[in-house]
């Protein structure tokens, strides 16, 4: 099954404009209930962990009905049309909240929410589970998970780089009603991107997708070692990656500081942005020429943690407002977060071979469906943290857009800092040893796994 250019494209788009949708939600979410609606930051943050964590359990029963679809369109574009249609809806209700207050603002927003979880689930799932049925080709297949992934990095950069300069403009300096048209914008260019994607690219059968109840499919996912590593490491990258992000628009805000607050914000999520795309689109191409990808992916972890320690370091020695080293600093995070990214996909691609090698079963949209389980656990219990993290340290929260905002104490700075930084680093740690002592997906054995497949395809059936 051949790869064309015009599918790969499509594909990309697809994840361009899907992940704009993930990127206004799970970076502004925290930050406009919080910081401009007046709710309680713990509030929020236990909302967000409840709903994440509820939407994710409903994953694997996504999974399954994906499997269990047959129509003449495919297995997986119905759900991905059908779920883009709706979660665009929801995504604009989410940020055009109407002008409720205390326990009427809290109940919108805990429905309104979980109803965008669910929704996204509906379209995500079915995308990323599209890539084995797409082609049966190892390098074709590393290829547009690297396409995919890039092309997603390009829609979270946009919505990172763009998002405060575009609401401030288009809300004409109420940030409330900003917010609201930027997500009716995003919601549109959400649904043509994905029915773009789905009039392009093309399913193939490539194997009967097995069908199982909840309890069989997870003891078929636990059988799968190698997707469950993966699993592990996608949970405690994206844990690290979301505390970050939901943390480092209070620290512009409130540490950086200034007049230019925003402006610097700006300018340290456009260079992050442009580097973990470099990290996708050229780093790791240019490392796997002569590296492995398990090789490639235990030095990202370092080169993460590195970074991480390079951010507090600066801080603490009283350079945490020159801009320029923190840009330098946080390059190195988000390039690195970029070629695991695309490593995380590819490992749990190869692992849908894997499995189906090892207990004759083939499991793409279960196996897929933990990759968005364990995101959404993971940016879940970092929202959590982040609405405690921010009480703990008793920040003072603050409205103003410009100018002098509310001062914070230097124990409310520091543990600012340490929550960006510290926990993110024990969360890589802990990724990294497990990787390096269970992980054996290698690119050879990988081939052998994909040849062995093509040599049971191809013999006769007695």
């Amino acid at each position: 099954m051949k790869l064309t250019r015009s599918q790969t494209a499509a594909f990309g788009v697809g994840a361009v404009g899907k992940d704009m949708v993930y990127a206004l939600s799970a970076s502004y979410v925290m930050y406009f209930y919080q910081d401009i609606l007046g709710l309680p930051s713990t509030f929020v943050g236990l909302i967000l962990m409840i709903a994440r964590v509820f939407d994710a359990f409903n994953d694997p029963f996504m999974g399954i009905l994906v499997a269990k679809t047959r129509t003449k369109w495919g297995r997986f574009r119905p759900w991905l049309i059908s779920g883009t249609v709706l979660n665009a809806f929801v995504l604009y209700a989410l940020f055009a909240a109407p002008d409720l207050h205390g326990t009427g603002l809290m109940v919108y927003f805990g429905v309104i929410y979980i109803l965008w979880g669910v929704t996204y689930t509906m379209m995500d799932i079915p995308y990323w589970s599209m890539i084995p049925a797409v082609t049966d080709t190892p390098k074709d297949r590393e290829n547009l998970s690297v396409v995919g992934r890039t092309c997603a990095g390009v829609g979270s950069a946009v919505i990172q780089v763009g998002t405060l300069l575009a609401v401030a403009f288009l809300g004409a300096g109420n940030e409330r009603v900003g917010f609201g048209r930027i997500a009716l914008i995003v919601a549109a260019v959400f649904v043509a991107a994905e029915v773009f994607c789905c009039a392009k690219v093309r399913e193939h059968d490539i194997g009967k997708m097995e069908t199982s109840s909840v309890g069989e499919m997870f003891k078929a996912l636990f059988r799968n070692d190698q997707a469950m590593i993966t699993v592990l490491a996608i949970l405690l990258i994206n844990g690290a990656l979301y505390l970050t992000s939901n943390l480092v628009i209070y620290f512009f805000k409130y540490d950086f500081g200034g007049e230019g607050w925003m402006g610097s914000y700006t300018l340290f999520t456009t260079v992050g942005g442009a580097c973990q795309i470099l990290g996708m689109m050229v780093v790791y191409p240019l490392l796997h020429i002569k590296l492995g990808n398990t090789s490639i992916f235990k030095a990202a972890l370092g080169l993460a943690m590195v970074g991480y320690a390079l951010i507090l370091a600066v801080c603490f020695l009283g350079f945490g407002s020159d801009i320029i080293l923190l840009c330098v600093c946080g390059a190195l995070v988000f390039a690195a977060n970029g070629i695991l990214t695309v490593l995380t996909t590819v490992f749990l691609s190869s692992s849908v071979d894997y499995g189906q090698l090892k207990t004759g079963r083939r499991e793409e949209s279960v196996i897929f469906s933990m990759q968005t389980f364990v995101v959404k656990a993971a940016s879940g219990v970092a929202v959590f943290i982040t609405g405690i993290g921010l009480d703990l340290i008793g920040l003072v929260g603050d409205t103003s857009e410009t100018g002098v905002v509310a001062a914070q104490s230097e124990s409310t700075i520091m543990g600012l800092r340490m929550l960006m930084t510290i926990l993110p680093i024990l969360g890589l740690t802990v990724a990294f040893l497990f990787f390096v002592k269970k992980f054996k997906l290698t690119d050879s054995r990988v081939q052998q796994i994909a040849d062995q497949l093509h040599g049971k395809r191809d013999q006769p059936e007695s």
